[in-house]
């Protein structure tokens, strides 16, 4: 078995069903969830405005390639109504799923595959869920950067919870 680590995300429609439905997909396709962040609600990164994110981190255990793990992931995104518009990269989406880590491994096959993510150092909104299912002493196969704890950022947060309205 090998673990990966997932990045989700989601600002159209029901962000956190489509989140929930998304590692259901995945479980069902046998990827192996075996932990999940909390959600966190996050700025998008963009040029134009776009709703606001929900974003979490999976480990999960798998016994395919990281292509083939690529491919699962794109198939899911495309049943949960993903449009990948290739000259908007970061337009709004009702799902994402980038693979962060693989294993140790250091994949260069682009534009499609690489690993470890080309911008996961430089977002906390990857950093921080990544800390929370990261196995204790995870490390960046390339800078060698700790990757089982993240500074807090206030770009990153808990989102409200029902009942709570947003700037109460």
């Amino acid at each position: 078995m090998t673990i990966a680590y997932l990045g989700l995300g989601a600002n159209l429609g029901d962000r956190r069903r489509t989140i929930e439905l998304a590692l259901d997909e995945l479980a069902a396709a046998g990827v192996h969830i075996a932990a999940r962040s909390r959600l966190y609600e996050t700025d998008p990164v963009a040029p134009t405005p776009q709703p606001l994110y929900l974003n979490a981190a999976a480990r999960v255990e798998v016994s395919v390639t990281a292509r083939a793990l690529l491919y699962l992931c794109l198939d899911v995104e495309r049943v949960l109504g993903r449009v990948r518009l290739a000259n908007r990269p970061a337009a709004p989406r009702r799902i994402d799923i980038d693979i962060l880590l693989f294993d140790d491994a250091v994949i260069d096959e682009p534009p499609t595959l690489i690993v470890p993510h080309p911008r996961l150092l430089e977002r906390p909104f990857v950093r921080i869920p990544l800390a929370e299912v990261a196995l204790p002493g995870l490390i960046h196969p390339v800078t060698r950067e700790p990757l089982d704890r993240a500074s807090p950022d206030p770009s990153v947060r808990l989102p409200p919870t029902a009942g709570e309205q947003r700037g109460a």
